[in-house]
């Protein structure tokens, strides 16, 4: 059965799930592209037109699948559009991964669409379902544990990508606008960019998170700042970074560095 993901760690949850009964392909899978810049190839279209499943994110993460979609229309093919899930809408945090509750509900949707396609693996699939849904509970454990910590420590972000993390550790999250502003392709205003600068140089945050996938000069700029005033940083990616053992390993580690960043603070 052919699976087609607009992003490494959809593909990744369904190789786990579907195990040797499915052939995933993942169209955004390098942590050094910018998925905001990503165009599709004739080869992506070709490979949404075979599949009988396929996942996307949604709620205008990934507007370049629907289209493909269109392109190439079925009758009979399953699409599963993450974001809704979780009932995240237009104009929320679209970087929905970033939230286990989210792939949780994608992993036991993803299994009755498999069931669906393959009643005879259905026992295979809902055995692989219980082991991804086993193995997210050590990392909402660790969560639990940074949130004992670090709930109400001030951090910020170049981009809201770790939003959702950082709401579930319970930390702070200042400079809003300023996130979307990057996140949207669209210069900080002058006094976004102040308030950032000033948040650095009198640590009135304790963290900075990056998207060590996009290049924006501000953004850059906020990094050599907090390297300057000595603010830790950590670097997130918007896809499963390559040599990463899977999904659940990527999340462990990125709560690791928060973890290392910021071993004796407290808000």
């Amino acid at each position: 059965m052919s699976i087609v993901a607009a992003e490494n760690f959809y593909g990744d949850v369904a190789q786990q799930i579907g195990g040797p009964n499915v052939k995933v392909t993942s169209i955004l899978n390098n942590p050094d592209q910018d998925p905001h810049l990503f165009e599709a190839s004739p080869s992506v279209a070709r490979d949404i037109s075979a599949a009988r499943i396929v996942v996307y994110s949604g709620i205008d993460y990934d507007p370049w699948m629907e289209k493909l979609l269109e392109a190439a229309r079925s009758h009979d093919r399953r699409t599963i559009v993450v974001a809704p899930l979780a009932a995240r809408k237009p104009g929320d945090n679209p970087h929905v991964w970033y939230d286990t509750q989210t792939m949780l509900a994608y992993a036991a949707v993803l299994t009755d669409a498999l069931v669906a396609e393959d009643p005879a693996g259905a026992a295979g699939f809902r055995a692989r379902l219980q082991q991804f849904q086993d193995s997210i509970q050590p990392i909402q454990a660790k969560i639990a544990l940074l949130r004992d910590r670090l709930a109400g420590t001030p951090a910020t972000a170049t981009e809201p990508i770790f939003g959702y993390m950082l709401d579930a550790i319970g930390m702070h999250s200042r400079n809003q606008s300023f996130q979307l502003s990057v996140m949207n392709n669209t210069e900080p205003s002058a006094s976004d960019i102040a308030a950032f600068e000033n948040d650095l140089k009198t640590h009135k945050v304790r963290l900075l998170i990056y998207n060590s996938q996009a290049t924006d000069p501000t953004a850059d700029r906020m990094r050599g700042i907090a390297k300057t005033a000595n603010v830790p940083l950590v670097a997130a990616t918007e896809t499963e970074p390559a040599g990463m053992k899977n999904y659940q390993a990527w999340m462990s580690s990125e709560l690791d560095a928060v973890d290392k960043a910021l071993p004796n603070a407290s808000p």
